[in-house]
């Protein structure tokens, strides 16, 4: 039992919300110490202090501690959102993670046609010879390969005649 310290002489707080006499095997006084009324009051509110009892008891003790966190976010999840409970809490963090990945697609595809477009520019100034360019080593980054994408403004750009065209596609964002 992590945190479990010896009493003094107090009840522990499930004895005193129930105003019965403390005994020293008291199943919920390593878990609800006498300062803690409130973590208690929650619980016995939404599950009832015999069936925590009840769930203390079949559960071995070293998994107690956990088990009373758990019903006691529990019943605070259920005491905020009567009808959901902690169900609701994790429907919207489920929600918002889907909303997160979708924002991270739309940027990691706008990264990708800013990347593009660089490139097209970069090929597009290397065309035209002039007589510096001539005697100079030139590197350009590789040219994306679009055939993958389904996007329309990718296809467009790979079918098209020229690379003037690029000019022409709407910068979206």
């Amino acid at each position: 039992m992590k945190g479990y310290e010896p009493r003094s002489s107090s009840s522990c707080a499930a004895c005193k919300l129930l105003k019965r006499r403390c005994i020293p095997n008291c199943i919920f006084a390593p878990y609800f110490r006498s300062d803690e009324c409130k973590k208690f009051a929650k619980v016995h509110k939404v599950f009832g202090a015999s069936n925590v009892s009840k769930i203390l008891i079949e559960v071995p003790e070293e998994q107690r501690e956990d088990t009373v966190n758990s019903l006691a976010y529990e019943a605070e999840a259920r005491l905020r959102d009567p009808v959901y409970g902690c169900i609701g809490a994790i429907a919207l963090l489920q929600r918002k993670m889907v909303e997160l990945q979708h924002d991270l697609a739309i940027a990691k595809d706008r990264l990708a046609r800013c990347h593009a477009t660089a490139c097209a520019a970069a090929a597009a100034s290397a065309t035209i010879p002039s007589p510096d360019i001539l005697h100079a080593h030139v590197s350009l980054p590789p040219f994306p390969d679009f055939s993958t994408s389904t996007d329309f403004n990718d296809i467009f750009c790979h079918n098209s005649s020229s690379v003037d065209d690029f000019n022409q596609i709407p910068y979206i964002f």
